[in-house]
């Protein structure tokens, strides 16, 4: 995908987050964990993460049932290799256990 469709495609996916995306993303940008800023929907290479934290190179992917775990396999190895780490949730981890998913990635930053 070409860098001007990649980021069109980024503005769509901004404005039709999943209800796990939207509420996580509220807290990112209301607590801004160890003072660290987020960007939501942003391209990395070939991908788009969810949320990537640029400071820290630490990207944040929540997963629903439409997951495949060989491709995202396949993305984590090569977020990893441009030197990101890779946090993944589940939308119902998300949605039901905020405060866990906070304290992590906080922890891992």
């Amino acid at each position: 995908m070409r860098e001007g469709a990649k980021k069109e495609f980024a503005r769509k996916l901004r404005a039709n987050m999943t209800d796990a995306e939207q509420q996580l993303w509220r807290h990112l940008r209301q607590h801004q964990l160890a003072n660290c800023r987020f960007r939501r929907q942003h391209p990395v290479g070939p991908f788009i993460a969810d949320f990537a934290c640029i400071e820290k190179r630490l990207i944040v992917e929540i997963d629903g049932g439409q997951h495949n775990p060989t491709a995202d396999s396949s993305r984590n190895a090569w977020f990893e290799r441009d030197g990101w780490r890779v946090l993944r949730y589940w939308n119902n981890d998300v949605l039901g256990k905020t405060e866990d998913v906070l304290a992590d990635i906080l922890r891992v930053l």
